[in-house]
């Protein structure tokens, strides 16, 4: 009998599920649609863009089987018991435009602000509390409130996307943010969506895997990583993902966006190479998405892999997508660092 009810119950979140994502298909927050042929990439065929190394999206089951989990599982501290403990910014309080300046300031999640050679850099800047188009489905933050509104950021330099998942490209932050945004450096395909939002044409810059991108004073180098992409039902794969090397004269810094652990951070580490500083997803990770996500110990061996100096685990501290505790990720990325 609780099978049954259960598998009813599932069957319902699956139906409701199903209907809100495909109302979610109007809205704007989906964003555009590629209508280039990115095929000279080297990573596109057949309207969808692939990572050079074979990954599975789902491991360990399918779509039908994370609902149940996610629906069904017992697991403790998914999320904290209440609003973690934050510190409120203003424009004034976190930048100073000092050549000589280095400094990084997490927002929770993956988005950052990274200073650096005199320069406002803006890392996946998700600064809604709501996460997506579904209410009530779509993840909420932790917090209440955001460390700082996007409308209070000083103005920014660049802002660069790693992948055009709702938690990394937010419909709502970057409509607040095109104004007072220099550029915008997404990987191929991810314009599409800005330009449905408002972004001015000539403010973004697409880029692949290799190219680079020049600021005053420093350098932006697209480099790989293992993970996928799409904001619908229907638009898998259709936009590129990337990680991003962070070049000055003196300094380097590299922020790994979303992916799997591969050969392709040692490549990166050999080819840019130290770094100072590495921000490393460590967060949202599952056995039956192992190949698109790392475990924490796989964070620290890919900063390794980098040769990173000092490694700051990000994609965590902010929202629960997956199945293990909210603290999980950095108690892992820890104890491994100091094995």
């Amino acid at each position: 009998m609780l099978k049954i009810i259960g598998k009813s119950l599932l069957i319902l979140v699956a139906v409701l599920v199903v209907g809100g994502v495909a109302f979610a298909q109007l809205s704007p927050q989906l964003g555009g649609t590629p209508t280039q042929d990115y095929t000279a990439s080297g990573h596109y065929q057949e309207g969808k863009f692939f990572n050079p190394v074979a990954t599975e999206v789902m491991t360990g089951g399918g779509m039908f089987k994370a609902l149940r989990r996610m629906v069904f599982d017992s697991a403790r501290h998914k999320a904290p018991a209440g609003p973690l403990p934050m510190h409120h910014l203003d424009s004034l309080t976190i930048t100073q435009k000092t050549p000589d300046l280095v400094r990084v300031t997490w927002f929770g999640h993956s988005a950052s602000l990274v200073e650096i050679a005199g320069q406002n850099l803006l890392l996946d800047p998700m600064l809604s509390i709501k996460m997506g188009p579904i209410a009530g489905v779509a993840p909420t933050r932790y917090n209440p409130q955001v460390p700082i509104a996007a409308e209070q950021l000083p103005a920014i330099d660049a802002v660069l996307i790693s992948h055009d998942h709702y938690d990394h490209l937010d419909y709502e932050t970057i409509r607040k943010l095109k104004g007072k945004t220099k550029h915008f450096c997404v990987p191929l395909g991810v314009g599409a969506h800005l330009r449905r939002w408002g972004v001015d044409p000539a403010q973004i810059i697409e880029v692949n895997w290799g190219d680079s991108v020049r600021l005053p004073g420093l350098t932006l180098i697209s480099t790989p990583t293992r993970h996928f992409s799409g904001r619908g039902l229907t638009n898998r794969n259709s936009t590129f993902w990337t990680s991003w090397v962070i070049k000055t004269p003196t300094k380097r810094l590299f922020y790994s966006g979303d992916g799997g652990y591969g050969p392709h951070f040692g490549q990166v580490g050999a080819q840019y190479g130290p770094f100072d500083l590495a921000l490393m997803e460590c967060g949202q990770y599952d056995r039956q998405w192992a190949e698109i996500h790392m475990q924490p110990e796989q964070s620290v061996q890919a900063a390794l892999d980098l040769r990173a100096q000092v490694m700051l685990p990000v994609h965590w501290g902010a929202f629960t997508e997956a199945h293990h505790a909210w603290n999980d990720p950095v108690k892992r990325a820890f104890a491994e660092a100091a094995r």
